[in-house]
């Protein structure tokens, strides 16, 4: 715990802490709509953006923004008009995006330890302006997430039905769309655009093993999430471990560990619970015979 005491490893804390607790929340919809994997495709076209940020000596984080907002909307308006299949259109992106993002950073004058801080992950190098950054855009992402809940959720659920009830489906699936962005962008330098779509995901399939309703899932999901951000930084402050790696570890540990405590507890129910004795057929009345 005496790593803790220096400014750069509460920095790293405080910003794994903030996307610990937002990326589940953005994730629950993205699981609901079966876009469980947008996250590695969004983080590819960003790392376009990095390496077009490198080339032309902008900002990474602002241009990959803008990057991976462009790739997020461009998989919307695929997917909602149905010309390709989404999977076809994520894979076009994985593809590209990768490729994008390392033909750029080899273009510029950026060593292969920059390009492997975004695609792992750096978080013990946020500097204050990166964790306010983080902060801003991770506190915006948590409210837009949990205050428009109800209707992001009827749209993920059933778009035909929240367009019946006024709903502007459309609006809303941008709105996933940038949000998802944003949270891919500001959550690479902690775990990485590799990466990312696990903290996303795995604190969501976690909390539906234990849990029934949507709101409930959604408490659950980022409470799991800040538990792998924050044991996941610490066991790579004291193992001296990636802490990008470590707190997808963690989140995955944890998965496997509720579903095989679900499992046991389910054989356990199974053995104890009295079985019902049968029900003895009652015997027939004899039919009277009348004799004429």
């Amino acid at each position: 715990m005496e790593l803790f005491q220096y400014p750069y490893m509460q920095r790293a804390l405080i910003g794994a802490l903030v996307i610990g607790l937002a990326a589940p929340a953005l994730g629950i919809y993205l699981v609901q709509r079966r876009l469980a994997l947008i996250g590695d495709g969004v983080g590819h076209v960003a790392l376009t953006g990095v390496g077009a940020g490198l080339l032309l000596n902008r900002s990474p984080v602002l241009v990959a923004v803008i990057a991976a907002t462009i790739g997020a909307i461009a998989i919307e308006i695929v997917r909602a008009r149905g010309r390709t299949s989404g999977d076809l259109a994520l894979a076009l992106l994985f593809y590209g995006g990768i490729a994008g993002g390392v033909l750029l950073v080899g273009l510029s004058d950026a060593t292969s330890a920059n390009l492997n801080a975004y695609l792992f992950g750096s978080l013990t190098t946020i500097s204050p302006a990166d964790l306010t950054t983080i902060a801003v855009l991770g506190a915006a992402i948590l409210v837009t997430m949990i205050a428009l809940r109800p209707a992001l959720f009827a749209v993920s659920h059933d778009e035909e039905y929240a367009r019946v009830s006024g709903l502007p489906v459309r609006t809303l699936n941008l709105l996933i769309a940038v949000a998802t962005a944003v949270t891919v962008t500001i959550a690479m330098r902690a775990v990485g655009v590799l990466l990312i779509s696990a903290l996303m995901v795995v604190p969501v399939a976690t909390a539906q093993q234990v849990t029934r309703g949507f709101r409930s899932t959604m408490a659950a999901a980022m409470a799991l999430g800040l538990f792998a951000a924050g044991s996941g930084v610490w066991v790579a402050a004291t193992a001296d471990t990636a802490p990008g790696a470590s707190v997808v570890l963690v989140a995955i540990a944890s998965f496997l560990v509720v579903a095989v405590a679900g499992a046991l507890w389910r054989v356990v129910r199974r053995r104890t619970t009295p079985t019902a004795a049968p029900t003895a057929a009652p015997t027939p009345e004899p039919h009277e015979v009348v004799l004429g």
